[in-house]
């Protein structure tokens, strides 16, 4: 059975346009090698709602896919080991 998921992830603004793309390509590679990527929307920089690590602006990243209901965990995993993504959520959409 697999179920469909959105995650949205803030990487640090800090650093350069090449690791955020590393960054962004990293979990790209992870959701393709284990679910079904539908889309990945890039918003850029935006306002953080509150401070984080005492930054105000955050890159977010917007991604769907479909995947087992394990596969959720391993990314939730791979994102608290990622230097350079100060935020993120997980979400289980409705079907």
């Amino acid at each position: 059975m697999v179920n469909k998921y959105e995650t949205i992830f803030i990487v640090n603004p800090e650093l350069d346009e090449e690791a955020t793309k590393s960054i962004i390509e990293k979990v790209k590679n992870l959701i393709e090698s284990e679910a079904e990527l539908e889309n990945i929307d890039e918003w850029g920089k935006r306002k953080l709602a509150y401070p984080i690590n005492y930054l105000n602006e955050g890159y977010y990243v917007l991604a769907n896919f479909t995947a087992k209901p394990e596969f959720p965990q391993e990314l939730d995993r791979v994102y608290k080991i990622t230097e350079g993504v100060i935020k993120y959520i997980i979400i289980k959409k409705d079907n």
